[in-house]
């Protein structure tokens, strides 16, 4: 690239990510593989619901199908059915694993994948606009499966949300 300005800003992001970290974000500081995902979840749900707010529908649905992965590996990870090092980066299969240790149904798992695969796509790549109540209803969906599967584990206490 040519512009001075662009290739000193990938440096400068390059480095923040060699240094220790510091002013690390709140509630995230802890050291165990499924709290990181169940906070990740937590904070991805406060910050849809600011967004939500000011009209920014995208994103609110965007970190709406994120917050649902977290939580789903959150689970996968608290009930031994991963490893926290573990990256399932295929949507599909990640809703399949959380069927397989019944988080719920098969059906269920489907109907997620085909949610995603359906419509994420649509609203993140502009074949189509997101709407305000598209983000309201993505956003209660992601809400809903956060209660519940943290509701079902051993630690609902270590919900930030």
């Amino acid at each position: 690239m040519e512009n001075d300005s662009v290739i000193d800003a990938l440096e400068a992001a390059e480095h923040s990510f060699e240094q220790a970290p510091q002013n690390v974000e709140e509630g995230l500081n802890v050291e165990d593989a499924e709290l990181v995902q169940l906070r990740r979840a937590c904070r991805l749900l406060a910050a849809a619901s600011c967004l939500l707010d000011d009209g920014y529908y995208t994103v609110v649905i965007e970190s709406s199908f994120v917050t649902i992965e977290r939580t789903i590996q959150f689970r996968l990870i608290h009930d031994g059915a991963m490893s926290g090092s573990e990256v399932i980066s295929n949507h599909r299969r990640l809703y399949q694993r959380g069927a397989e240790i019944g988080l719920y149904s098969d059906s269920f798992a489907g109907d997620l994948a085909e949610l995603w695969n359906q419509n994420r796509t649509k609203t993140y790549y502009r074949l189509g606009i997101a709407t305000k109540s598209q983000a309201e209803a993505m956003q209660n969906l992601a809400r809903e499966i956060h209660r519940h599967l943290v509701d079902g584990s051993q630690v609902p206490y270590e919900c930030i949300c």
